[in-house]
């Protein structure tokens, strides 16, 4: 009975790890969620073992104490597929919630079993693989590392410079308000382009923006606004 609590309440502060990191990021997969994920894969996992040892035997051999176990990790997949959306810019999020998702069952199997060391050692690296390390690469200055995407909604008036138009998103911005000739490497990338023609003889562009870390959204948004037939900007940091 009390190696059960033990179990059960170090699955419960596992899953409050995970449930913390994402919460503080205001991602999809919070505290509950991820408590509870735990500790019924830890719950689940008991039950398992225990029904083996109540069970089981030469009347029974060919019951497997992980049977139960092993189907939490597919049924867990549901719900992690819950959390992943793709936007109407194409662009794809929550897989990092729904691998911890994942990862909160394997927790909670790996304490049912009596895998503390094993499950210990699992949540650390857990932890550094998703705020330690991404921020240590960013630290080794890896320009692809240091920069976000930037989903923007663009009605423009109608015109035949659309290629001038795209030519000066991918511009540099900083250059340009100091009254320095652009040069060729573009600090504005574009990753996903769309074009639809909408009444009165406009056009609504959706662009996703790769953009370094260093510039505000504020500030793409009035650069963006401030190109010539540009009639509104909607900006939003993916």
């Amino acid at each position: 009975m009390i190696m059960m609590i033990l179990k059960l309440s170090l699955a419960l502060l596992f899953g409050l790890l995970i449930g913390l990191d994402r919460q503080m990021k205001q991602k999809q997969l919070g505290m509950r969620p991820s408590m509870v994920i735990c500790i019924a894969s830890c719950l689940l996992t008991i039950v398992s073992i225990e029904a083996f040892n109540t069970f089981g035997g030469e009347n029974h051999p060919n019951m497997d104490p992980m049977r139960l176990a092993a189907q939490i990790v597919s049924g867990v997949g549901f719900i992690g597929a819950g959390v992943i959306l793709r936007r109407s810019n194409e662009v794809i999020s929550g897989l990092t919630s729904a691998a911890l998702i994942w990862s909160a069952s394997a927790l909670g199997v790996a304490i049912g079993a009596g895998f503390y060391k094993e499950a210990t050692c699992g949540i650390l690296l857990l932890i550094a693989a998703v705020n330690l390390i991404p921020k240590l690469m960013k630290l080794m200055g890896w320009e692809k590392l240091n920069r976000y995407d930037v989903s923007l909604k663009v009605v423009v008036e109608s015109n035949s410079r659309m290629t001038e138009f795209i030519r000066h998103i991918q511009r540099n911005p900083s250059e340009e308000s100091k009254g320095k000739k652009a040069n060729d490497k573009a600090e504005f990338k574009i990753r996903h382009f769309k074009i639809k023609d909408l009444d009165s003889g406009r056009q609504r562009i959706d662009l996703v923006l790769s953009v370094p870390n260093h510039y505000y959204l504020s500030e793409i948004y009035y650069y963006i606004k401030d190109i010539d037939h540009v009639l509104t900007v909607e900006a939003e940091q993916l």
